[in-house]
């Protein structure tokens, strides 16, 4: 018998008067994924020892029947690539917790710990492409203060902003410094500029932050393209859903064209990603914010 974290073990016994259990499996003794098992029961919640018996049997996470596992360490490529129609790839689910985790400064230990499962578990969560059960999603939800659905990809196609608003929110306004401290280093934005039809528009892009100045990448005859040589506004905020507050950033300055050889590739070797919009872009457009304000919203008490 073998098993990795995330599958159940199910435990059938042939009388009529022992119930079946089943519980996942969210601690391993042997590399190999070889018994005992650290077992937490669908029944009870609780989580024990298990050395399983010969009315036991590993139903495995990814294809929910029994049989022979994979070793937790060597993942099958084939499985790795499969996806099932609305409903997330997997992997997707660990990449948002880790995301949510990391926003939020707790360590794996402390997340583990709030959502009562193994901090081993929770590794291989993020780290591996796994989907856990529906008990340990609500757990790890509640542990960040979000939801089982967002955890799962739900409502991205949905504007975000859709809460209640707080019962006594408060506005503030937020100094330069801790404006530049949100900014932080890399990110999305949206920055306002006027199109080659003189129309006003609003267009997301990738940037980075060196030396003071909203750097971003883009194509010489799009949208963003347009910023060179004229004073425009770029914007970053964050929602928190969950607790219906957040903060925004508002830059505005002069942009400009960078051109010198040594300047772009730097920003090309450095850059933390490439255009989530795809394709050659290759102009780098560099912001130097002249003034930069910021807001928050919290709670009356916050």
């Amino acid at each position: 018998m073998r098993a990795h974290l995330g599958d159940r073990l199910v435990i059938e016994s042939t009388t009529a008067d022992s119930p079946r259990r089943d519980g996942e499996i969210v601690g391993l003794h042997h590399e190999d994924g070889t018994p005992p098992y650290d077992v937490r029961w669908s029944d009870t919640g609780g989580t024990t020892l298990v050395f399983p018996g010969p009315d036991a049997h590993i139903r495995h996470l990814e294809h929910g029947q029994p049989g022979t596992a994979r070793s937790p360490s060597s993942p099958d490529p084939a499985e790795e690539e499969t996806t099932v129609p609305g409903t997330s790839r997997p992997g997707d689910i660990g990449r948002r917790v880790a995301v949510e985790r990391r926003r939020q400064g707790l360590s794996r230990e402390e997340t583990a710990r709030r959502a009562r499962i193994a901090p081993g578990y929770l590794a291989y969560l993020e780290e591996e492409r796994a989907d856990p059960s529906g008990a340990t999603l609500i757990r790890l939800a509640d542990a960040l203060g979000t939801t089982a659905t967002t955890l799962r990809g739900g409502g991205t196609d949905l504007p975000p902003g859709q809460g209640q608003a707080l019962l006594r929110p408060q506005l503030r306004d937020i100094g330069p410094e801790e404006c530049r401290t949100l900014l932080s280093t890399h990110g999305v934005g949206r920055i306002a500029v006027s199109a080659s039809d003189g129309r006003p528009a609003v267009v997301p892009v990738n940037y980075e932050v060196v030396d003071d100045a909203i750097v971003f990448r883009t194509a010489p005859n799009s949208t963003p393209a347009a910023a060179a040589g004229t004073e425009v506004a770029f914007e970053v905020d964050h929602m928190d859903e969950a607790l219906s507050q957040g903060w925004s950033v508002l830059a505005v300055g002069p942009a400009s064209v960078v051109t010198e050889p040594d300047a772009v590739r730097r920003l090309t070797e450095h850059a933390h990603t490439t255009p989530w919009a795809g394709d050659e872009r290759e102009m780098w457009v560099s912001i130097r914010p002249a003034q930069l304000t910021g807001r928050r919203i919290t709670p009356a008490d916050g």
